[in-house]
């Protein structure tokens, strides 16, 4: 690689084919739940538990999408996106979980399907963003092994009937979320706390990931691939011997217990070390790591900011954590500016993380599927949103990503979270992360200056 000192952003030109695009999810903006056999998932049900949700707000309504996508495809088609990367609603899909189709959601994704390509849009789809039917959930979740049975047969059905209009397809978003954050922390959905629960999770939404994947490319599904959310993972005291196997730790249970698996067929020996004493038995068959480390046509990587930890004396305070297998790791802050998720802003760790994975798990086409900041928004009075930290938030980002691509590495695209302010998870409302304003009262849309920015970069193919 070239001198990363070199590398210059004022002349950040990205290849013809670069992908732009902007990202939403199904609960987060969809609304319509109980409308044409939708039944709960997870997140309904979570959402509606007291407590759970900042205010007990639900995704209900969120941005009513349902009803509003033609609006919301054109105002992607005025951002100049090449692409769309949106998930498909499981229960609205097969509302059990398993079983035949749901007429009425195949024809709202087929009509969105439409309307995409009718504005030159390519769809960019996610069988799973988080909203496991509740029925599957009742049934044992992601911690049984049936689930990831279900969600190959799942995709099978979905390819069959949409897969004439999709050529990229991936399986999930995020797994360490959905294993992590749901199993053993507790603050999302299903909301338990369960380590070892977690850690099979983690495994079966691989297993699952491998059987979709094949699956799909069996009916001849173009491009097929993943996504995870990476991060960077420094030792808050790099002399220090405890700090330092924190980070390992952490950096064992945030990466490489997806990577490689994925990307060389195996669970690294240290982590399987580290939840030993969690995991209390054998959870890995034979014959799985072969189905989950089956070839990937791309990677997608979602990043917003890195970790920095440290080893303290006892278990952390303030509830579970999703560090299963690392009692006491904490984080800590170096001091950066924050997004309004209190999450440093980092961009230098976007470059780091593109340049790890093809530098330790060889030559694959990468995609950063989610990048995007949270900030306070406000309409003034003359009807524009100011919001300047998000511009400069994804110019520095979009420059991180260009210099791992300079330097070699297959970058092929950049989305941007989000297209849309909507249901930000436990945050419910509170949390904008959109390129477009919506009033949550009225449900208008403002597109924000950052929108109008993205829109020259993605025309102009360049920062």
């Amino acid at each position: 690689m070239t001198d990363p000192h070199s590398h210059d952003p004022s002349t950040a030109r990205f290849p013809e084919e670069f992908v732009w695009g902007a990202a939403t999810s199904s609960y987060q903006i969809e609304g319509a739940v109980r409308a044409d056999g939708r039944l709960p998932s997870i997140w309904d049900t979570f959402s509606h538990t007291p407590g759970r949700i900042h205010r007990d707000q639900t995704g209900d309504l969120a941005d009513d999408h349902y009803h509003r996508y033609p609006e919301d495809v054109s105002l992607l088609a005025d951002l100049g996106v090449t692409h769309y990367r949106f998930s498909l609603a499981w229960p609205r899909l097969q509302p059990d979980g398993y079983g035949l189709l749901n007429g009425a959601g195949l024809d709202f994704y087929s009509r969105l399907l439409d309307s995409l390509l009718g504005h030159g849009i390519q769809p960019w789809v996610t069988l799973y963003h988080w909203d496991l039917p509740q029925s599957l959930e009742d049934a044992g979740g992601w911690p049984r092994r049936e689930t990831a049975e279900h969600f190959a047969a799942y995709a099978a059905l979905v390819h069959q009937r949409l897969g004439d209009r999709v050529r990229h397809w991936t399986t999930l978003n995020e797994p360490w979320c959905s294993a992590f954050l749901g199993y053993a922390a507790g603050v999302h959905a299903p909301g338990r706390t369960d380590g070892a629960a977690a850690v099979r999770a983690a495994h079966h939404l691989m297993l699952g990931h491998g059987l979709a994947a094949r699956a799909l490319r069996e009916q001849g599904a173009e491009q097929v691939g993943v996504t995870l959310n990476l991060a960077p993972v420094e030792a808050a005291t790099p002399d220090s011997e405890a700090d330092r196997d924190a980070a390992r730790r952490v950096d064992g249970l945030m990466n490489r217990i997806f990577l490689d698996p994925l990307l060389r067929g195996a669970y690294p020996a240290d982590v399987l070390a580290d939840v030993a004493d969690v995991i209390g038995g054998e959870h890995v068959r034979d014959g799985d790591l072969a189905v989950i480390s089956a070839p990937l046509d791309f990677l997608g990587v979602n990043y917003y900011t890195r970790l920095v930890v440290r080893r303290g004396d006892a278990p952390g305070s303030g509830g579970p954590s999703p560090w299963v297998g690392a009692a006491g790791v904490e984080s800590v802050g170096r001091g950066l500016p924050e997004t309004g998720l209190g999450w440093e802003i980092a961009p230098d760790g976007l470059y780091r993380t593109l340049t790890r994975v093809w530098r330790e798990y060889g030559p694959l086409p990468l995609y950063v599927t989610e990048n995007g900041a949270a900030f306070e928004d406000r309409v003034t009075p003359e009807g524009r949103v100011h919001d300047e930290r998000r511009r400069a938030y994804l110019e520095s980002h979009i420059a991180a990503a260009h210099r791992a691509l300079a330097e070699g590495v297959d970058v092929r695209g950049f989305f941007v979270w989000s297209l849309l302010d909507n249901f930000e998870w436990s945050h419910g409302y509170a949390q904008r992360f959109g390129l477009v304003h919506v009033d949550f009262e009225t449900q208008r849309r403002t597109l924000k200056d950052s929108g109008r920015w993205y829109a020259e970069i993605t025309r102009a193919n360049a920062l």
